[in-house]
C-alpha cells in the first residue's frame, strides 16, 4: 500500500465526520431560521451548506468538481433528471442548478431536523413501496411546485447505482414534462468512481459534471422522452479513463 493510500483514508475519515457534524447543527439553524425567510432565502441558505461541504471535501480529499454546459439551462423552470451514483450530487444539486425542489423517499423527512429542513424546502416526499402513487404523488406535487416557478429535480434511477451500471428510469419526470409542457434537462456525472455509495475512502481528481441540451416532451411518448434521457446521461456518465461496468437493467416506475 502506498503512503497516499492512509492520508487520504485519513482525509475522507476526517471528511465524513464533519459531514455528519455539519449537517446535523446546521439543519438546527436552518430550520429555525426558515421560519422567517420565503423559499429564495431557505435555498439560498442550503447553497450555503452545500458550498461549504464541497469546500472541505476538496481540502480533505482533493476532490474537486467541474461543471461543462451551463449555457444549456433553458429559461424558466423546467425538470431535471440527474444521475445518481454517490451522496455527492446530493450535496451538489444546491449549486449546479437554479432554485429547485427535489424528489427524495419519505424516509428522509423522518430524521430529526434534517428531514425538517428537508420539508422546508418544499421536497416531494414519495413512498417508493408504492409505485403507482409515487407517480401520482411526483405529478401532482410537481405541478404544484412548477406553478410556483420552481425547478424540479428527480433521481430517475430511484437508488444510487455502481459506476458504469443503470436500471430502469422512473417515468414520473417524463409524464410531468408531458403534462405541463415543461423541458426535461438531463445532467450526466461521474461521482460514483470518486465518492462510492459504500466506504468511506473518496478518490482524488475532479469530479466531471455535465449538462445536456433540453429534451422537449410535449405532445411525444413519455416513455419515449425516458428513453432518450436515459440514453444521454448513461453515456456522458462514464469516466473516461475507467471502462464502464456492464449495465444493469431492472423495472422501476
Amino acid at each position: 500500500m502506498s503512503t497516499i493510500e492512509p492520508l487520504q483514508f485519513i482525509g475522507s475519515l476526517g471528511f465524513t465526520a464533519f459531514f455528519l457534524l455539519w449537517t446535523f447543527f446546521y439543519a438546527i439553524f436552518f430550520v429555525v431560521a426558515c421560519l422567517f425567510l420565503p423559499f429564495r432565502g431557505r435555498f439560498a441558505l442550503a447553497r450555503v451548506w452545500a458550498r461549504v461541504i464541497l469546500f472541505v471535501l476538496r481540502w480533505t480529499c482533493r476532490l474537486d468538481y467541474q461543471v461543462e454546459g451551463r449555457e444549456r439551462l433553458p429559461p424558466g423552470n423546467h425538470i431535471a433528471l440527474m444521475k445518481h451514483s454517490s451522496s455527492w450530487e446530493t450535496v451538489a444539486q444546491a449549486l449546479l442548478l437554479p432554485p429547485h425542489v427535489w424528489v427524495l423517499k419519505r424516509e428522509l423527512i423522518w430524521i430529526p431536523f434534517v428531514g425538517w429542513g428537508i420539508q422546508q424546502l418544499r421536497a416531494i416526499a414519495v413512498d417508493r413501496d408504492a409505485a403507482h402513487g409515487a407517480v401520482r404523488g411526483v405529478i401532482e406535487q410537481g405541478k404544484a411546485r412548477l406553478a410556483e416557478g420552481k425547478w424540479i429535480v428527480i433521481f430517475p434511477e430511484g437508488t444510487r447505482m455502481p459506476p458504469g451500471e443503470t436500471r430502469k428510469y422512473g417515468i414520473s419526470g417524463a409524464l410531468l414534462a408531458a403534462e405541463t409542457g415543461r423541458l426535461i434537462v438531463p445532467v450526466a456525472h461521474d461521482s460514483g468512481y470518486y465518492w462510492p455509495r459504500r466506504g468511506l475512502l473518496k478518490q482524488p481528481g475532479t469530479i466531471r459534471v455535465i449538462i445536456g441540451a433540453p429534451i422537449a416532451a410535449a405532445g411525444r411518448n413519455p416513455r419515449d422522452v425516458n428513453a432518450e434521457a436515459q440514453s444521454w446521461i448513461e453515456a456522458h456518465s462514464t469516466h473516461p479513463a475507467r471502462p464502464a461496468a456492464p449495465q444493469e437493467h431492472r423495472d422501476d416506475t
